[in-house]
């Protein structure tokens, strides 16, 4: 696991594009987070495509998750997100952008669909976020590492850190959520991991430096053996280093 400490966000989003930028121009796999920690790596990612005319058309996406019950018509869908922030203003094909469907009657059933497109198309480089408790996707503190795409309850904490983007109203939050597993992130190629914010500091520490353990799923990427965490100095500030 690589560890770079950066003084702040932009900072840190410059780095997260400079790692990301060789996987676009090879036209590889992509896998995708939401969320304001990967913002300014999209918004670097669109820069560069109108400035540069770096092309996505050969480019695949599978995002990381989405909310039980939101349309992709709410604007707090993770489709929606990925709309907005990015696919709106790249030139990738709809046919080859993928966010999991939290809508219909068999949700198990199709978590089991997508995981098995993800299988058959590996991810070359996986974005990711951390929860202040440690979760990576939803996948909740306690959620098995050997676990792939499922339905997942949200807890308490992950609700409260959501509720900002939902008027601060936790009753307005989707308590369950459909997520990639953790084995499933496991079986990308790469894997960028972004955290910033002194709130993302005891999490942090026990993702590189605690113990390999459920309680922390974003602990498991130890075990990877490609690994890119890229902190602000204020989410580092726990790390021995």
């Amino acid at each position: 696991m690589k560890v770079i400490v950066t003084k702040n966000y932009e900072e840190a989003s410059d780095v997260m594009f400079k790692e990301m930028k060789e996987y676009l121009v090879a036209g590889k796999v992509l896998g995708l987070a939401t969320g304001s920690s990967p913002l300014g790596l999209y918004a670097r990612m669109v820069d560069d495509h109108k400035k540069n005319g770096t092309s996505y058309k050969d480019i695949k996406t599978f995002n990381l998750d989405e909310y039980v019950g939101l349309p992709i018509t709410h604007p707090e869908s993770y489709y929606a997100f990925m709309h907005t922030n990015l696919f709106n203003h790249i030139d990738i094909p709809e046919e080859n952008t993928h966010v999991p469907s939290g809508l219909g009657e068999d949700l198990e059933g199709q978590a089991l669909a997508y995981d098995k497109m993800i299988e058959e198309n590996p991810i070359d480089i996986q974005v990711l976020g951390i929860g202040s408790d440690g979760h990576i996707a939803f996948n909740e503190p306690g959620t098995p590492f050997d676990s792939i795409t499922h339905v997942t309850d949200l807890l308490e904490p992950t609700i409260k850190d959501n509720a900002r983007f939902f008027d601060f109203d936790m009753n307005k939050v989707p308590h369950q959520a459909v997520t990639q597993g953790i084995a499933t992130i496991m079986r990308a190629k790469k894997i960028i991991l972004i955290a910033t914010g002194e709130n993302k500091a005891e999490a942090v520490k026990a993702m590189v430096e605690g113990e390999i353990q459920e309680a922390c799923p974003a602990s498991i990427l130890q075990k990877h053996d490609n690994v890119v965490v890229v902190v602000d100095e204020s989410a580092a500030k726990l790390l021995n280093r």
